[in-house]
């Protein structure tokens, strides 16, 4: 089936008012009532907090009656229904506020600043009270939460299936340049948002031993078991009256130990209760120690097992039988951390459903697709052999005999390739580099999936080519591209709505319900109005930011300058560390020539290092003692200014991106699997730096690779230096302008002197430089100097910012879920 040019609604319960106007007359007069009763309730009266917590479950309410009906509605759908039931595993969710986003969707956001301004309160200060949903981290939960948005708009019948994180992965703090990290204790308030389902309960086993019956059934006896409790949180469409639902599990434990509390032993008496809690506190618990690799495998565990036990109970009630659960239901695996799926489900069909091995795994067959994120080989999750023996006994026997058909049937097929079985295999033995034996995650999900795709089409073309090679050889016909797209609701309309009220002045309103419609901007690119129009938001939105970098840092910038941002997770294939040597260089420019003719810039930077990451967070102290050097010197003045933004989150997102000129898209060309910031910066008006990598090539299709600042080294040119033996001494011995910024690093120059503290950071770029930052640095300096160039020409940099805005029309997550609807999730699908 061809994808649809335009998304298409899958359900049409229309609301009596599109998004873009105000609510039914009704609506508000129920929303008016039901936050006035809330309010009444404060024990501090009309507070900022009171008015959030009103507004929230007013409107919590009104959406709930939405969710039932949204409820019922699938339910009634039938095995005829041209689209399964979407059930969409993740680890992460990064919702961000609710508030901001339900108002927008029910049309209250008037009603409500009437509401505050009688009462000398602003939204805005309503709003900065709640705190961002700390249920993900970076580029995955986001993209997570973009679908769930999308599943309602669509009207998709579906679940979003995650875990309640009671802290997040964790706050970021900064203290003298280092990184810290702290609890981030956003569920302190009691969310509003979440709709506790108290009857909704699953037992979720660990450890145990195994016995087979007379009949040859399996029993699992678990030594541990714990109970999954079911938290809603419910995200509404904004021209329709669906509701999506992202599902979150909470552990919960048996009472305390009766007897050891008696005996004074509380510690005992309540560590079960205590090790129950721990799977919900951090979302990817820190994995340098045994434990927390230990507790990382509990949590996908205990995500897949309440998730896929609710899946099943629910089809029972709706159908009355299993037969049909694959042609009902699809189980949608966003990467390898939910890819004990198939073993459970599996494990559900057979020893709690009494099914036979053959009709369980066809089931299983049609249900499950996995996405994959990466490129890299030692980011495919594997878990040693050991681990399962102790947790997940049971799963791990499902997983031998998978693994054991598949490699029959691999060996029939073909015979002649002695070496296949062993690299496809679901177990590394690990024969040839002496390690323990370990359970491949991707290879349980490939094997077990019905379509398996990448998100962006040169990450789906090396998928193939490399690290699942293999796997594409023995079903080619299983792997296809569905590249990544955002919501624009959140991420224009809400974000930036100066810029969406200037844009349905240019074009009207239809890119708001189709986001395609923006190519009609192309047509008045050229408008100098209208690019002078934009210029001025612009402003407004850089003078937003400025005053927070003020509030939060004490640095002062300057809105006149171009707004260089680059916000991600803190990585070295992201090459942060890349633009923080183009910083230098420039910073020495200036030093050298001051009274020279310079663009000013302010440089941004923001996003988090894991915990464990040394390399990350070595690169953060950097931009810290960098920026300290830079924003002191009376040389440089507003010629340049480096900030470090902490703590980064959706909500900072929002206030960031509408204020960027340019977008910093710098991976090494074969690493990012696709971005999706790459897309919201586009969609907000600011021009990309960036490699051709990820995305970042269908963006410059999209919109005209004129239109993009393209540098550094393609994919296959990474390849083939890297096959040829690369030596990124040489680069810098070569390079007067990149050794000179070598030398500052490592002798001290931005650290009071100290040698040693970069010199790991500086051997590896050295010695190893595995991202290739010594070979791109060059055009990467050289491309900057365009973007000043252009920068100067006011209305032409406007007109290239208005036709990358043009050309973002594909890149909506609805026209992302489309695609997998028409593909992966359609029944007919099955038929392919």
């Amino acid at each position: 089936m061809n994808t649809p040019s335009a998304p298409v609604a899958l359900s049409s319960t229309d609301s009596a008012e599109p998004a873009t106007g105000g609510a039914a007359p009704a609506l508000v007069v129920a929303f008016e009532a039901a936050y006035a009763r809330e309010l009444a309730q404060s024990s501090h009266g009309p507070t900022a907090q009171a008015v959030l917590n009103a507004a929230s479950l007013a409107c919590r309410e009104l959406l709930a009656t939405r969710w039932a009906a949204t409820q019922a509605q699938d339910a009634k759908r039938g095995l005829k229904a041209p689209v399964r039931r979407v059930h969409y595993l993740s680890m992460e969710f990064l919702m961000g506020r609710a508030l901001s986003n339900a108002l927008a969707a029910l049309g209250l956001t008037s009603a409500l600043e009437a509401k505050l301004a009688a009462t000398g309160q602003s939204l805005g200060e309503v709003l900065e009270r709640e705190p961002d949903a700390a249920l993900g981290n970076g580029g995955l939960g986001r993209l997570a939460a973009c679908f769930l948005d999308s599943f309602a708009e669509l009207g998709l019948p579906s679940f979003g299936y995650g875990l309640r994180y009671r802290y997040g992965t964790f706050a970021q703090v900064i203290q003298q340049g280092r990184q810290l990290e702290q609890p981030d204790d956003w569920t302190r308030d009691t969310p509003p948002w979440e709709m506790p389902r108290f009857d909704l309960r699953y037992k979720v086993g660990f450890g145990g031993r195994i016995h087979v019956d007379a009949a040859g059934v399996h029993h699992w006896e678990p030594a541990e078991e714990i109970e999954a409790q079911a938290y809603d949180f419910i995200v509404p469409a904004h021209h329709t009256e669906r509701v999506a639902t992202l599902r979150q599990w909470q552990a919960t434990a048996a009472p305390i130990a009766f007897g050891a509390f008696c005996q004074g032993d509380y510690s005992r008496a309540a560590r079960h209760q205590v090790l129950a809690d721990a799977i919900n506190w951090v979302l990817y618990p820190d994995d340098s120690t045994e434990e927390g690799r230990m507790l990382r495998l509990k949590q996908e565990a205990f995500l897949v097992s309440a998730s896929l036990q609710d899946l099943v109970a629910r089809h029972l009630r709706e159908f009355g039988e299993l037969q049909s659960l694959g042609r009902a239901n699809a189980i949608h695996l966003n990467d390898t951390h939910p890819a004990l799926a198939p073993a459970e489900l599996m494990r559900l069909l057979m020893d709690e459903h009494g099914m036979a091995w053959a009709e369980a795994w066809k089931i299983t067959s049609q249900a499950i697709a996995y996405t994959n994120h990466t490129l890299m080989p030692e980011a495919l999750e594997t878990w040693p052999v050991r681990m399962f023996e102790v947790l997940l006994p049971r799963h791990l026997d499902i997983i031998y005999r998978i693994n054991h058909e598949f490699l029959q049937e691999l060996r029939q097929r073909f015979p002649d390739d002695e070496g296949l079985a062993s690299r496809v295999s679901l177990i590394d033995e690990g024969w040839g580099h002496g390690s323990e034996r370990r359970v491949r995650m991707a290879s349980l999900a490939l094997v077990a999936s019905h379509r398996v795709n990448g998100v962006a089409a040169l990450h789906s073309e090396l998928m193939v080519q490399t690290i699942f090679a293999d796997y594409a050889k023995v079903w080619p016909e299983r792997f296809h591209n569905v590249t990544n797209g955002v919501t624009p609701r959140r991420w224009l309309q809400q974000a930036n709505p100066k810029l969406s009220a200037l844009i349905d002045g240019a074009i009207g309103t239809a890119w708001r319900r189709d986001l395609a419609a923006l190519s009609e901007l192309t047509a008045h690119a050229k408008d100098p109005a209208l690019g002078q129009a934009f210029l001025a938001v612009k402003r407004a939105n850089k003078e937003r930011l400025a005053e927070r970098i003020r509030r939060d840092l004490g640095v002062m910038v300057s809105v006149d300058s171009l707004f260089d941002i680059q916000i991600k997770r803190i990585h070295e294939y992201k090459r942060q560390l890349l633009n923080l040597l183009h910083v230098i260089s420039r910073y020495q420019a200036i030093c050298d020539n001051p009274g020279a003719d310079w663009v000013p810039r302010v440089v941004v930077i923001a996003g988090k290092a894991a915990s464990a990451y040394q390399m990350a967070k070595s690169i953060v102290r950097l931009a810290h003692d960098v920026g300290r050097v830079i924003n002191s010197d009376p040389r440089v003045g507003n010629k340049l200014k480096l900030v470090f933004l902490p703590n980064y989150s959706v909500t900072l997102a929002e206030s960031i991106i509408p204020a960027a000129d340019l977008s910093e898209q710098i991976s090494t060309a074969g690493t990012e699997a696709s971005g999706t910031g790459n897309m919201k910066f586009g969609m907000n008006g600011a021009l990309t730096i960036g490699t051709w990598d990820g995305a970042n090539i269908e963006m410059a299709e999209h919109m005209g690779p004129e239109n993009m600042f393209v540098f550094g080294l393609r994919a296959d040119a990474v390849a083939k230096i890297k096959s040829l033996g690369y030596d990124p001494r040489l680069y810098v011995e070569q390079n007067a302008q990149l050794k000179r910024v070598i030398d500052a690093i490592s002798q001290g120059d931005f650290s009071h002197g100290d040698v040693e503290r970069y010199r790991g950071l500086v051997d590896n770029l050295l010695e190893r430089d595995p991202y290739l930052l010594m070979a791109d640095f060059a055009d990467y300096v050289a491309t900057q100097a365009k973007v000043d160039a252009l920068f100067r020409d006011r209305a032409g940099w406007a007109e290239r910012a208005l036709r990358n805005i043009a050309g973002m029309g594909w890149f909506s997550s609805d026209r992302t879920i489309t695609e997998y609807v028409d593909r992966v999730w359609s029944l007919e699908s099955l038929n392919h």
